[in-house]
């Protein structure tokens, strides 16, 4: 299978001046040197605590957002290199469903406006062919096609939500980011929703990138995952190497705090201490260090990059190799 997403060395560093609040630190690595491959067809999961760098590398993928350092490639073809012509190409191409549907709509246009844009930046069909497509498009997200003539204000968050899916699907991209699209809603929609996108994605055949805090909505949607810790990955491999071989002690901590069913649920608890902001990470060593419970004299200063483990699956632990 191709490769249609590949980031490489992908780093975003902000200067103390941009965060004031953090000003003693001499620059606050969002992302730092993070490299993954999304296989065409896949949905690759990206998980993490509030604050890891998974938004962030979304947003430098597509763009959103310049890196301080490292490439995109698309489609074997370097993002960062893309000029005005090709940029609007790959915008077309790469969509995203952001977490907060209410902030993503323009409250002040109709659905049918609002899904129009891209159709009016790319000159793309007749407001006939608009139209029926949108109707079409809001029948597959489980929406009456009347729904176009409303406003944002008169939806609810779920129902919101599965217009911004539709939004996304509007230009039939090879590639969307779901930046946490599940956060803000319901429980008890959250499922239907997540259903929703797996059934447009087989249905679609786009490649997808599903960011994510919860464990379980990544578990259910992936086919491969990255676990981020302080702007690094710690560990990537499939979906079932991760949750039945977790290696490093940030992911067995993820795993082991995840809610369980059982009445006498195994935590241990013994993985993981302090919070993430307690201390400023290690400029050489490992970026997990001051909450390990596994730690050594050798991980405040030797770098922890990701390394082959079999079966696919690298971590950054050298106690884990």
């Amino acid at each position: 299978m191709a490769t249609l997403i590949e980031t490489v060395s992908l780093t975003k560093f902000y200067k103390p001046s941009q965060i004031w609040i953090l000003s003693d630190l001499k620059s606050v690595k969002a992302v730092d040197n993070v490299s993954f491959k999304i296989e065409e067809g896949q949905i690759y999961g990206l998980v993490g605590e509030s604050g890891c760098g998974k938004t962030t590398v979304g947003r430098l993928i597509l763009r959103l957002i310049e890196p301080t350092a490292g490439q995109v490639w698309f489609d074997g073809k370097n993002v960062m290199e893309f000029k005005s012509a090709e940029m609007k190409e790959y915008r077309r191409n790469a969509q995203i469903i952001f977490q907060n549907p209410f902030s993503s709509m323009n409250p002040r246009r109709t659905i049918f406006d609002s899904l129009s844009v891209g159709f009016d930046n790319y000159g793309m069909g007749s407001r006939t062919e608009r139209k029926q497509w949108l109707e079409e498009l809001m029948q597959r997200v489980g929406l009456e096609p009347d729904f176009l003539a409303r406003y944002p204000h008169q939806f609810s968050g779920g129902q919101l939500q599965r217009i911004v899916v539709a939004r996304a699907l509007s230009l039939k991209p090879r590639f969307i980011v779901a930046d946490e699209p599940v956060a803000s809603l319901d429980v008890s929609i959250q499922a239907q929703i997540l259903n929703l996108i797996r059934v447009l994605q087989e249905e679609y055949k786009f490649t997808l990138l599903f960011i994510s805090h919860d464990l379980r909505v990544i578990r259910h949607m992936s086919d491969s995952v990255g676990v981020m810790y302080m702007g690094s990955l710690v560990e990537k491999a499939s979906k079932d190497e991760l949750f039945s071989r977790p290696k490093h002690p940030y992911t067995q901590a993820l795993l082991d705090a995840a809610p369980r069913i059982e009445l006498k649920p195994q935590v241990r608890g013994d993985l993981i201490q302090g919070e993430v902001w307690d201390k400023a990470p290690l400029d050489k060593g490992c970026v997990f260090y001051y909450r390990c419970t596994k730690r050594v004299d050798e991980c405040m200063t030797t770098p922890q990059t990701l390394q082959e483990i079999g079966n696919d699956h690298q971590v950054a632990c050298m106690r884990a190799v």
